[in-house]
């Protein structure tokens, strides 16, 4: 990474910090305050053993020193954990924020964007790598303010009290940081490279875990086994870099400060004996003096040590962020949200003039194609795999951008508001996405507004309520609609898009994982309610088209014919080769059952 990168990835992590900044503020003073308390600790000890040594006074007169030095001891550990609290409520409130700022992104540039990495990404993306800046957040940015005003306070008090101490501590302190930094921009790049392994490897094992079943259909274990392994390899390198870079750093703050702090020992050391004769202002080194200097040495030292110690969160957090903000700063290409309300939302009309489909990127997925969706009627789209089907239902729900006219009730879909086009949506497609929750929970999403009665109407209007009396509206659905069969799974999903009452019905492969009966209780559902509404259905099923009164039939990206179910089985073009073929597959299955 170079330097101009990193140090407008600093910059930009310390412009995060400033939504909690009163968080930090606090962490800061009681960091200060507790120095302040340490002054007192130390001139405590020092004089207690003074005046125990050197001027043998009765440890029974001792006792409010040993009771104020005990009273500092408990201060210090307040402000301790008082730092601690604040700076995890910092870093907890920045994270939020970044997480809002990806989930924002994510949002606007829509599922199609999405789609073109591997989940795992996503996840590393929006969890490991916005927790990693925790540390950054919570700890080193507090301490690079203590790591200047602690010493300060303490060299405020040393000067006074023998200058030649603190000359050593003024001229031996930059040594700490210098070194520091020099380590740190290795551990930055470091950090950067174990960032981008773990986003493969997150990607890669998510993916593979997903593809399980095809994976050992097709024999591909060993394989997949292999890649996997050399991709925790590579992780595992990039780990090992790190922490050796770590190590390095440690071990280089601890040989300059104990160098610094043996420096000022020698120097008292020599001076007691009579061997040096400087540093004081003329009333020579007492105990009192050297005890109290040599007790706050390594307490000057220690807030540019933790400094160090917590310079691996920094790196860790510009590695973090250089994904994130790489993310939050790219140009995609997206369909921005209007403010024009649909009118007359309850007859919805869709019309396509010279439509062209772009990619995020830029490519054209569709078009140029001109159509019209009726209002109040059904209309299917049909095609082979890759004809762009999938293009153009994201443009209608405006999550690809698009070039042409695109009009929902005669109001472009770039100038529509994009929320309330969306609320007239009711989409059910061919793999039901239900949630870790109870089916109440997946069937409402949540909406406490909805009453038990339109639960119960629903549910029985989806032929969901067999199932659902048996289990409960309690029962626990795991992730990917475990404890469920697909036919339930798909039930619930007719369910829930029937609560929402759209007057724009989508359907996507509705049935096509579906046995008989399960989608022909799934077809008498959805014919119950898209009746008067606005319907498109993308399907590969033909013989579920025959009472369709318009179909589209598309090809490379184009509208190769449309018309009806009798009108394009007599053109004899692609419909009509799609029919045959079909036909040929049905038969030839017989055949395989008879035999």
């Amino acid at each position: 990474m170079d330097k101009t990168k990193q140090r407008n990835l600093n910059k930009w992590l310390k412009l995060q910090s400033k939504i909690a900044k009163r968080w930090l503020l606090i962490s800061i003073s009681l960091g200060v305050i507790s120095s302040i308390v340490l002054l007192a600790q130390a001139a405590l000890l020092a004089s207690i053993l003074h005046q125990l040594i050197i001027e043998n006074v009765d440890k029974h007169n001792l006792i409010p020193y040993f009771v104020g030095l005990i009273l500092t001891v408990v201060a210090r550990s307040a402000c301790t954990w008082g730092r601690e609290i604040a700076g995890f409520r910092a870093g907890e409130q920045i994270r939020i924020y970044i997480r809002q700022l990806i989930l924002e992104k994510l949002r606007a540039v829509g599922p199609a964007y999405i789609k073109g990495k591997p989940a795992g990404a996503w996840a590393t993306l929006l969890l490991e790598q916005v927790e990693d800046m925790q540390d950054f957040f919570s700890r080193y940015l507090p301490q690079m303010s203590l790591s200047v005003l602690t010493p300060l306070v303490i060299l405020v008090v040393v000067f006074p009290t023998n200058w030649a101490a603190g000359l050593i501590f003024l001229i031996t302190a930059p040594l700490v940081p210098f070194f520091m930094a020099l380590v740190g921009m290795k551990a930055a790049e470091a950090n950067r490279k174990n960032f981008k392994a773990l986003q493969r490897l997150s990607g890669h094992f998510y993916d593979r875990l997903q593809s399980m079943t095809t994976i050992r259909l097709f024999n591909r274990t060993k394989t997949e086994e292999e890649t996997l392994h050399g991709a925790s390899e590579v992780f595992r390198i990039r780990t090992m870099d790190v922490l050796k870079v770590a190590f390095l750093s440690s071990a280089v703050l601890e040989f300059f400060t104990s160098i610094s702090i043996a420096i000022t020992a020698v120097y008292f050391g020599f001076s007691y004996i009579g061997e040096l004769n400087f540093g004081f202002y003329g009333t020579g080194i007492t105990l009192f003096s050297g005890l109290f200097i040599l007790i706050l040495a390594p307490e000057f030292y220690q807030p540019l040590r933790d400094l160090g110690t917590f310079y691996h969160a920094k790196a860790q957090a510009v590695g973090a962020a250089e994904s994130i903000v790489n993310f939050l700063d790219s140009e995609v290409s997206h369909q921005s949200s209007g403010l024009e309300p649909i009118p007359n939302t309850s007859s919805i009309k869709i019309e396509a003039h010279d439509l062209i489909v772009k990619s995020p990127e830029g490519t054209t997925l569709v078009g140029p194609i001109s159509f019209t969706i009726k209002p109040n009627q059904m209309t299917a789209l049909i095609g082979p795999s890759g004809a762009g089907k999938t293009s153009l239902i994201n443009a209608i729900l405006g999550f690809l951008p698009y070039e042409g006219s695109l009009k929902i009730n005669d109001v472009e879909i770039k100038n529509v508001d994009l929320l309330q086009w969306r609320e007239q949506i009711s989409w059910v497609g061919q793999n039901p996405l239900l949630l870790h929750g109870t089916i109440r929970e997946n069937v409402t999403l949540g909406n406490h507004d909805v009453s038990n009665e339109r639960l119960d109407s629903v549910l029985k209007e989806s032929f969901s309520a067999e199932f659902v009396s048996e289990h409960g509206l309690d029962y626990q659905v795991s992730d990917r609609s475990g404890g469920l069969s697909v036919g339930q799974a798909q039930r619930l999903a007719l369910a829930r898009a029937m609560l929402q009452k759209g007057n724009f019905w989508l359907l996507d492969e509705p049935t096509a994982s579906l046995d008989a009966r399960s989608e022909k209780l799934v077809m008498q559902g959805l014919d119950n309610q898209i009746k008067q509404s606005t319907t498109l259905i993308v399907t590969h099923q033909l013989s579920q088209l025959i009472n369709v009164e318009q179909i589209f039939v598309m090809q490379n990206g184009t509208i190769a014919e449309s018309g009806s179910y009798q009108e394009l089985k007599q053109n004899q073009g692609l419909f009509a080769s799609m029919l045959d073929a079909r036909s040929s597959s049905l038969e030839n299955e017989k055949g395989d059952l008879d035999a």
